[in-house]
């Protein structure tokens, strides 16, 4: 786990060195991108982001973060306006997901997918007036977070 003062790192998709794409490659990821929805990712276990930039990128999101504690959740929320966010519940800070998620909700009007290991009636109770748009137990698959996350996207897209 990182510390808060520590910021979390951006991970690259493991598509090997980097490199120069030709003009019309790159006008064409740079214009998918701009349709992509947004997902923020809220999690201090290095290795739980890593993997959940890496599938949520490679299913089409555009990724943002991830944020280890709440308050940079609510800062990278209010630059990038995600679609949703992918909260886990313990976070590292003295704030927990739930909080973050709060704020996330009333200011910007983003809601979460919870994916977290504290899956318990009364963590669900405290974070229901928040309108959850999913929760995912760990362990989880990187499969079903992308399946549980496309179809909140799909839910925030219906009219």
């Amino acid at each position: 786990m990182m510390t808060p003062q520590q910021s979390a790192p951006h991970f690259a998709s493991p598509s090997g060195p980097e490199r120069n794409p030709p003009p019309a490659e790159e006008a064409r990821r740079t214009e998918g991108q701009q349709d992509a929805p947004r997902v923020l990712i809220v999690e201090d276990d290095f290795l739980i982001a890593m993997q959940t930039e890496i599938a949520l990128t490679a299913a089409g999101f555009e990724v943002i973060g991830p944020a280890t504690t709440a308050e940079e959740a609510v800062a990278l929320a209010g630059e990038a306006q995600p679609a949703l966010a992918v909260m886990d519940i313990r976070l590292a800070s003295t704030r927990d997901g739930i909080d973050a998620a709060r704020q996330l909700y009333q200011d910007f009007a983003i809601r979460c997918v919870f994916a977290t290991a504290h899956d318990d009636a009364h963590t669900r109770g405290r974070a229901a007036p928040y309108a959850p748009l999913g929760w995912l137990p760990k362990p989880y698959t990187m499969a079903s977070l992308v399946a549980v996350v496309a179809e909140a996207v799909a839910g925030l897209r219906r009219p």
